[in-house]
């Protein structure tokens, strides 16, 4: 028997014995048993802005995913890079829960809700929308059934920069993230609600010209286990989202191993291209934000600079499985998880600059079906027609209505 011959046989032996969920909870390559997986894969709907809630619903049956993180913005909000809002929040009562809640049931799929500004630092009356929106959008997970239902409420923390650019202002940041979310998270867990922060440090939140470019508090897992002993409550945890740390040269398996595990409620898929040895980097080095200069001083010198906000830390957003690969070790990445117990959602976040930044709806559908289909094998069993969600769970276990009446609106002042 040739070589060639031997391999081939190997590997389609490895095969079956993996789709029949053999060698003992582990595949015949040494990952974890294929047969043992099955993440939902979510969509995140910011990509959809202007859409209604029942478009976003078929965009999720339309590439293959279970559910939905739905984006609940703020329509009065200063924010102009995301505006997707796909609940009426102003006006959402127990009836229109239970219209979600019946029609989640009824196409099979999940939601849970989110909003993602900054609650502790900006513009002082723009805090306090903020910190009341996300109020707000607790009821609404409240009203969905809340942690029995797996909906959960994501958020940001933000970053008060006056205070961090002052001496020890990290510790007066932390200080001012447990006076304001102290109330939230009792808030949150009266109603059995878990709020759930994203890692993401929102690099481009301040100008290009800003000395640095740390805009949220939980966007390193120092801040989020700090965060933690300081409001020691379980009604908070967290999305991770692994590009996050990718450009800051870090390993996402490493800040699994590292983390509290049990606080893990959601994952983002979204990859990161990084460009160590683009002309940006090499001028400016990968340790701190490039920074600016006047530009036909920058010019004369030879030395590139920004081009905005957005673009000093030398990577790009990228969906793993389309258009190329990214700087994630993704394989690594799931096999960690999976081998901790992750039983939650994966939610698409759909950034990438050859899907959703392109502007073109096809692109942004692309980008989301070619990652559901790459995600599969390393989160969904192994069956008849290759790897495929088993939604027998699901339907065994659908979302449920909670609450016998309606949950009043309230304000920080209220509670706190």
């Amino acid at each position: 028997m040739s070589q060639t011959t031997s391999r081939r046989e190997f590997f389609k032996a490895a095969a079956a014995l993996a789709a029949v969920g053999a060698l003992s909870g582990r595949d015949a390559l040494g990952g974890t048993q294929g047969a043992n997986r099955n993440n939902p894969i979510w969509l995140m709907t910011s990509a959809f802005p202007g859409e209604t809630f029942e478009q976003v619903l078929a965009r999720a049956k339309s590439v293959g995913a279970q559910g939905l993180e739905l984006c609940v913005f703020r329509r009065d909000s200063d924010r102009k890079d995301h505006t997707a809002t796909h609940l009426d929040y102003e006006n959402f009562t127990l009836d229109d829960a239970k219209k979600v809640i019946a029609r989640c049931n009824e196409e099979g799929l999940r939601v849970s809700v989110g909003a993602y500004d900054n609650l502790i630092g900006g513009d002082p009356a723009q805090q306090i929308n903020n910190q009341n929106h996300i109020l707000k959008l607790i009821r609404i997970a409240a009203l969905l059934g809340g942690d029995r239902n797996d909906v959960v409420c994501g958020t940001f923390v933000g970053y008060d920069h006056v205070l961090g650019r002052t001496d020890r202002g990290f510790e007066k940041n932390l200080e001012k993230y447990r006076k304001v979310f102290t109330p939230i998270v009792k808030y949150a867990e009266s109603l059995g609600v878990t709020l759930c922060y994203e890692n993401c440090p929102m690099e481009g939140w301040q100008p290009a010209t800003a000395p640095d470019c740390y805009n949220n508090l939980p966007g390193c897992l120092a801040a989020r286990k700090l965060m933690y002993a300081l409001i020691p409550s379980r009604a908070h945890a967290e999305t991770y989202d692994p590009s996050h740390d990718i450009w800051q040269h870090i390993d996402p398996s490493d800040v699994i191993e590292a983390m509290d595990f049990d606080r893990l409620r959601r994952v983002h898929i979204k990859g990161t291209r990084n460009f160590p040895k683009s002309a940006d980097a090499v001028h400016w080095g990968r340790l701190f934000p490039e920074q600016v200069v006047d530009a036909e001083l920058a010019k004369r010198a030879g030395v590139p600079i920004a081009a905005n906000e957005w673009a000093r830390c030398n990577y790009e957003p990228r969906l793993p499985g389309f258009g190329g690969s990214d700087s994630c070790d993704w394989s690594r990445f799931f096999e960690t998880l999976m081998k901790k117990g992750y039983k939650y959602p994966f939610v698409i976040e759909n950034e990438a600059v050859n899907s959703s930044h392109t502007g073109n709806m096809g692109a942004t559908i692309q980008g989301f079906r070619a990652t559901v289909l790459n995600t599969a094998p390393q989160v969904w069993p192994l069956g008849e027609n290759g790897y495929a969600f088993d939604s027998t769970q699901m339907k065994a276990d659908p979302m449920v209505v909670t609450q016998a009446k309606d949950i009043p609106v309230v304000t920080m002042k209220d509670i706190s």
